[in-house]
């Protein structure tokens, strides 16, 4: 079993609030482990769940205060200047204001079931002045809900980190090159309004 798992819950903590902080770290190789050790007896199931979402709050935390601090209109000067290779313009920063005050919680509970979305999702509830016990409330709803199914998987599974790997690594390098794909394309495609 991964050493790391000696560090009992705490460690589970830990790397949950990475995970959260710097995406590569992924959650699916971390609870899905941990999984493995309940179904060995190792660990309990509830208590499991509940330190990976805290791990997951905590570290989701960080990035909405980065864009909190950052702030809405600070971030005009950015749009004006690198909006080429962010492939936006400041309507689409204010269509984006105007979504999140309708349906950004619900926004940010579904984006935390996809690799990478689930940490990148914080800047813009936090540059959007998402209110924090919205964000908190919705972040930690989905995180319990993904974790409890990663711990699932890797309760039934019952075996090796390998077996694990094999089902979630493919997925998560699929969606990688998917989304680098995507976004070269949005660039070389992409024309401002007053050109198209």
């Amino acid at each position: 079993m991964i050493d790391w798992l000696d560090w009992g819950y705490w460690g589970i903590f830990l790397l949950m609030v990475l995970e959260n902080v710097i995406p590569p770290v992924p959650s699916e190789a971390i609870m899905g482990i941990a999984g493995i050790a309940v179904a060995q007896g190792k660990m309990d199931f509830a208590l499991l769940v509940l330190v990976g979402t805290l791990g997951c709050v905590v570290g989701n935390l960080f990035w909405w205060e980065v864009g909190r601090r950052m702030g809405y209109h600070r971030l005009k000067p950015a749009v004006d200047r690198w909006g080429r290779w962010l492939t936006i313009e400041w309507e689409d920063i204010e269509r984006l204001r105007r979504y999140f005050d309708r349906w950004g919680g619900v926004t940010v509970l579904v984006f935390r079931f996809m690799p990478i979305g689930r940490t990148v999702i914080s800047i813009p509830a936090g540059l959007m002045h998402m209110p924090l016990w919205r964000f908190i409330t919705y972040t930690a709803l989905g995180s319990a809900l993904w974790n409890f199914i990663l711990v699932a998987v890797g309760y039934y599974l019952g075996t090796t980190f390998e077996t694990i790997e094999h089902w979630i690594a493919p997925l998560v390098i699929g969606f990688v090159v998917l989304a680098v794909a995507g976004y070269i394309w949005r660039i070389l495609t992409w024309k401002p309004r007053n050109q198209r």
